[in-house]
């Protein structure tokens, strides 16, 4: 997304997510708005692999474990591991199958458009 501006329509949910339909686009709205606050920078570590580098204060990793446990519950295809990379900061590794990297592809854009140059 070169303009700068994050799609908030849920065309991009794989049927395997339960998240009402109405609740997606609010779900949206809160990844955005973590990409916005924390995300550092980001890496594709392969097609199946994202690493988000976050800031790494007390809100910013709670708030990474509430929505990213919520995600998990009703998409299960995900896989979210928060860790502590440095005193200041986290990192979110996300693992989808190979049957969901065009999800991944997704957040991976997502994250690199909230989050803007840094």
């Amino acid at each position: 997304m070169s303009d700068g501006r994050v799609a908030t329509d849920d065309s991009w949910a794989p049927d395997a997510c339960t998240l009402p339909t109405a609740e997606r686009p609010l779900r949206l709205a809160e990844f955005d708005q973590l990409f916005r606050d924390a995300v550092r920078g980001a890496d594709r570590l392969s097609a199946q692999h994202l690493r988000l580098d976050l800031a790494g204060d007390a809100q910013v990793e709670e708030a990474a474990r509430d929505l990213t446990a919520r995600e998990s519950s009703c998409c299960s295809f995900f896989a979210f591991a928060l860790s502590r990379s440095g005193p200041d900061a986290l990192t979110l590794d996300v693992r989808v199958p190979a049957a969901r990297v065009d999800v991944l592809d997704t957040l991976a854009d997502r994250a690199a458009s909230a989050a803007g140059p840094r």
